[in-house]
This record gives C-alpha cells, structure tokens and sequence, in this order.
C-alpha cells in the first residue's frame, strides 16, 4: 500500500531535530518521575517533542527508531538503580551489572519503540487524542503481564502527589491517570502545530471533514480532562467524610535499618532483634496500639525453627499484649528425600505469642528471588545465591488481626494492581506492604517504589500502612495521600490511626478491566485504518491521473 505522507514541517524535517526530540522527551520523561529532581507537572507535556518527532517521521519504521531512542534515554536514566542493586548488593562485577541496566532498558524502549510505530501508522486516519493514549495503555498493559511483568512506574505514578489528579484511580485504576496525561499530550501537540501554523497531527484530505471530526475528538477530550479533575474534588470530599465516620486502627510501622551486608551473619541475629525490640517499645510508649508492623524479612532467621521467635515473644509480644505482623524467611520439606523449599513470608503473631496467619510472596522478583525459564539461563543462578531461591505463595487469602483483615503486599508485589485488588476481593480492610529496600542505596528507587503503592490505596480505598528497613516507610490513607513518611537510613518508627474503610470501589469489581478493554480496541481500530488509509491513497492516485491527463 502506498504511503500517503502529511507535510513535512522545514524545522522538524531532519533526522537530527528529530531524535533531538526523541532525547528531550526521555529527559522530561525522567525528570517527572519520582526521585531527587522531580517535577512531576513535566509529565503532562514530556511526550509532545516525541510525537512532533513521530509526526514528522517518513515512515513507521523511522517513528519506531525514534521511539527507541526516547526509550533508551528515558529508561536508562530511571533504572539506574539497577547498577547498584546486582553490583553491591549482587557483587557482579560492574561491566555486568551495566550490561544489565542496557539490556532491561533496550527491553522496555521496545514498547515505546511499537508505540511510535503504531502512532505514525495511525496518524492519517485518527488523531492522537485517543489513538495515542489508547495505545500507550495497552503496551503499559502488556509490559506488566508478559515475561512475569514488570510494570515499573508507568507515567501515572508520577502524580502520585496530586490528589485531585489520581482519584479516577478508583474507577479504571491507575492505567486511567496514564490514558489522561497521555491525551493531554496528544492535545498540545496539536496545539503547538496549529501555533506554528502547520498541519494538525490529525489531517486529513479536506473531502473527509477533517476539522469537524477532529473538534469533536477536541470537546471529547476537554470534557474527559475536566470530568476527571472535578470527580477528584468529589471524591475527596466524599472519602474524607466515610474517614471521619470510620473505625480506626492504632498502628505503628518500625524501621530498622539494619545493614544489608550484616543482615544475615549469625552475629548480628540478636542484635537485629534488640534493635526491632527496643524501636517497638519506643512506639508503645506514644500511646496504644493495635498492630507493630516490622518490614520484609525483619527477622533473619526462621522463626519456627529458631530460639530467637521465642525472645521475641517474652520481650515484646508478652508483656505488652500486642500483635505483631512482620516478614521472615520460611522452608518446607516437602518429603525426606527432596530439597527444603523457601518462602518469602509474613508472619502475624498474636498477643498470646502464638503465630496466628502467614502470607507467602505471590509475585517474586525475577533474578532477584528466583530465575525464570531456568532450563534456558542456568548460568544466571549465581544471582539469587546471595539470598535464596523462593518458591511462590499459594494464597491471597488476607490475615486476620483483631482490628482488620490485612491484605499484605510483600515489597516488588506493590507495583502489580491485581494483587492488591485480589486481597480487597477476598475481603482485605487494610493494606499492608512490608519491603526491603535497602537494596537500592541512596538512588531514586525508594521514592519510585513507594509512588506505586500509593495507586493501591485509591484503586481500592484502603488504608495501607508501609514498613520498609531504611526506608521510605509511610501512611497512606484511602484517598492516597501520604500522611507520615520517614527519612532513609534512619532507625524510626512512625504512627498513626488508620481509617478502616469496607466498601468496594468500582475498578476493584470491573474498572480492571478497562487496560485489557483498550488493547482489544485496537483491533477493529487497526481494521479501520487499513481500509481507510487504502482509500486515502486510492483517492490521491485517483486525483494524480486525473491532473495528469487533463488539459493544460
């Protein structure tokens, strides 16, 4: 099929202004995610140099190499982290530790390079009001479920500040805060052309109506963004009100910051106790409690196995009639001949002393707690040696204490939606995530990790309470606001009464499915524009030979 360009703007036309484009965009990219220089408002306008590039592009393939680029300079520069996670804290050599970050960074610079490809091949038929966002949200849908997922901070988790901007979250989750901004940008893209005084990125041939089809798109899109700020407002006056009428849980998040390279020597076995211990005693002194929450294997040792379970209990747990979540490590032999199994678990006990409900990790972290497709990559085991090689959970099933049900979200499992949404399903009033995130060092990652667990609250309107060993550790209350945080590197502890709110939202009953609705469409609308673009072309062939053969 031939390909029927639009202009080419004499500013934009070079290969080089183009990828300049491409590079701005991963900057703004980077620079709105959460970190030590963010600026989240960039969010809402960091794609408009990528789709001028996009549009300007001589064909898909172009945009797609584009796309690339953009992708490479944005992830590269957000995974960083991922440097000192395997070279500190995995003792790879540095050369294979970066090898790393460029090979996950080219891996997820794929979705933004089919994006770009997608983009431009739809451009002649629809406008990127709707085909963009569209777009975007079913790749981000992907990337989250193919190979385990890894849907590390998708562009909504940059407002995770904004109230009244993330609270559509409780209808289509956070993929409809990503769906927004990404139309916002297709919206000035427009704009900035119309002020340059080219065509829009949604021409078409002026027979087809082009400029009334395209303001409907642009009142659609207005009523959309306006319609969303305003259900913010209500619903934060809403929730806020369910809040105050609400039963409370007294609750208290320790952090121990314990270090990572001493954590699991014998030595330090009982020290890590005294420190939880004596941090525990600190917090019950503020007033009563309900719950002491310790973070991600907090305990390094087996509990049900070691004599260190049993100080915990006649230090803390006796004497002040508390209970007490915290995670530990767990085995299980399964038979006399076979290898133990590990877990990576949560641990409620009772204020009697006796281990009442235990939640085993669901989602473990690739190459960090188990290797997948290990038939193929045998010579990647050495990376989980340092640690173990866990075996997933078999039950979302929440824990029950004697003020909530808790729905526990081990550290990595906070950045997948389903499983937040799966513990509220099964009847979960409290959210709990438990991690360690020691591993990433002083990096932007600690603050990108707790942006999504703030997404958890709002889709499911519960509270969640954050314990993390050197942090960030938090409150976060249903309408996703951060009500105490703690610094990084400092043993603290934090406290608060957590409203227990026992509704159901939307996107927990049917809102999830809006992400897998938006990749469906882009079937009958990638049928639309194969039959429309035919006839574009058609028709300029048509016009070519009729100048063609007419008289001069």
């Amino acid at each position: 099929m031939t390909q029927c360009n639009h202009p080419k703007s004499a500013y934009l036309s070079s290969t080089f202004s183009q990828l300049l484009l491409a590079v701005l965009s991963g900057i703004l990219l980077f620079l709105a995610s959460p970190g030590t220089f963010s600026f989240a408002p960039c969010a809402w306008v960091a794609l408009v140099p990528l789709f001028l590039a996009i549009q300007q592009a001589s064909s898909p393939r172009k945009a797609a190499f584009i796309g690339l680029v953009c992708g490479a300079v944005y992830y590269i520069s957000l995974l960083y982290w991922i440097v000192i996670v395997l070279g500190t804290y995995g003792y790879l050599h540095w050369s294979i530790s970066t090898l790393a970050l460029l090979l996950l960074s080219l891996y997820m610079s794929c979705y933004l390079a089919l994006f770009a490809y997608g983009l431009k091949w739809t451009l002649p038929v629809f406008p990127p009001v709707f085909s963009a966002p569209l777009l975007w949200v079913a790749l981000d849908l992907v990337r989250g479920r193919l190979f385990t997922g890894f849907p590390w901070m998708d562009l909504a988790y940059t407002q995770y500040r904004f109230s009244h901007v993330i609270q559509i979250a409780d209808i289509f989750g956070h993929y409809g805060v990503t769906f927004l901004i990404v139309m916002v940008n297709g919206l000035v893209s427009y704009l900035l052309f119309q002020f340059l005084k080219k065509k829009a990125l949604n021409s078409k041939p002026a027979t087809q109506n082009s400029h009334m089809v395209f303001f409907a798109y642009l009142l659609s899109a207005a009523l959309l963004i306006i319609g969303s700020f305003t259900y913010g407002m209500f619903r934060i006056e809403h929730v806020s009100r369910l809040t105050t009428e609400a039963a409370t849980a007294s609750l208290a998040v320790v952090q121990g910051n314990i270090d990572q390279d001493r954590k699991w020597k014998p030595g330090m076995q009982m020290k890590t106790i005294d420190s939880y211990i004596h941090l525990s005693e600190r917090a019950l002194k503020k007033g009563e409690i309900d719950l002491i929450i310790w973070p991600e294997t907090a305990l390094p040792f087996f509990p049900l196995e070691s004599p260190f379970a049993s100080e915990l209990t006649q230090r803390l747990i006796l004497p002040n009639r508390i209970e007490l979540l915290t995670g530990a490590p767990h085995r299980h032999q399964v038979g006399e001949n076979s290898s133990p199994r590990y877990y990576n678990r949560a641990l409620l006990f009772s204020a009697a002393g006796a281990i009442t409900g235990a939640y085993d990790k669901l989602h473990l972290v690739p190459f960090g707690e188990y290797i997948p497709f290990r038939r193929f990559l045998p010579f990647a085991a050495p990376v989980v040696e340092t640690m173990a090689d866990f075996s997933p959970g078999a039950s979302a099933a929440p824990i029950s204490c004697q003020t909530a049900q808790i729905g526990v979200l081990i550290c990595f499992e906070s950045i997948f939606p389903e499983l937040a949404r799966h513990q509220v399903e099964q009847g979960a009033d409290l959210l709990v995530n438990i991690t360690n995130d020691a591993w990433f060092g002083r990096s932007s990652a600690p603050w990108q990790h707790l942006s999504m667990a703030v997404f958890r609250a709002v889709e499911t309107r519960r509270s969640l309470a954050r314990a993390a060993n050197t942090g960030i550790s938090a409150f976060i209350d249903p309408l996703g606001r951060l009500t105490r945080t703690s610094p990084l590197f400092v043993p603290c502890f934090l406290t608060e009464d957590l409203p227990i709110l026992t509704g159901t939202t939307f996107y927990v009953t049917a809102g999830h499915h809006f992400a897998s609705l938006c990749l469906l469409l882009l079937i009958p609308g990638a049928m639309i524009v194969n039959v429309q673009k035919h006839r574009i072309c058609t028709f300029t062939k048509t016009e070519q030979l009729r100048k063609k053969d007419s008289p001069h």
